[in-house]
């Protein structure tokens, strides 16, 4: 385990316990953590660093600021964020925490049942757009629909990954989206 990881836990000390890696995307890892003020499970995603210094803090604690005002029953809130110094040329490690969900993605079951039921697929389709409708009305953007962020738990889908989301009032003079950084999934 490198220093810098070693800071990073320290840093979150009293407010996370780390306990897993969950799994690991193109712009950052998650893990499963124990929120140790609520005393709750949550997923605490970690932005890659060569990511996060593309990115950098000011714009990510802009977005996840967003992000955060999201407030639907399909959408996956987020509960806190934060910046820690690791003492490393890439500077701050930028993660956000949001609730841990027992279920699995829609990529998980596609791979498991490879067809879903129409009734089903509708369902699905009908949870995720009205989440999208509902963060249009609010200015914000997705920018990466995918299986992997629609998570099911139940008979709910819930819409995953706002940490990328963009104002559309940003598109003016100030794009955030820097030539050369492809944000979100390419593929």
């Amino acid at each position: 385990m490198t220093d810098s990881w070693e800071r990073f836990q320290a840093a979150l000390e009293g407010r996370y316990r780390l306990e897993r890696q969950l799994g690991v995307g193109g712009m950052a890892t998650v893990y499963l953590a124990h929120d140790l003020r609520q005393d709750r499970p949550v997923a605490l995603k970690v932005i890659h660093p060569e990511l996060a210094v593309t990115l950098g803090t000011e714009r990510f604690l802009r977005e996840i600021k967003l992000t955060a005002k999201l407030q639907h029953p399909h959408i996956l809130p987020l509960f806190d964020s934060g910046e820690d110094e690791t003492g490393e040329p890439a500077g701050a490690r930028l993660w956000y925490t949001m609730p841990y969900v027992e279920g699995e993605s829609l990529r998980q079951r596609l791979r498991r049942e490879t067809r879903l039921s129409v009734d089903e697929a509708l369902r699905i389709s009908r949870d995720v757009l009205a989440a999208l409708a509902y963060a249009h009305r609010q200015g914000v953007v997705h920018r990466d629909i995918k299986p992997e962020n629609i998570l099911l738990e139940g008979d709910q889908a819930v819409l995953a990954d706002f940490g990328i989301a963009h104002a559309l009032s940003a598109s003016g003079p100030e794009r955030l989206t820097r030539t050369g950084l492809a944000v979100g999934t390419p593929t």
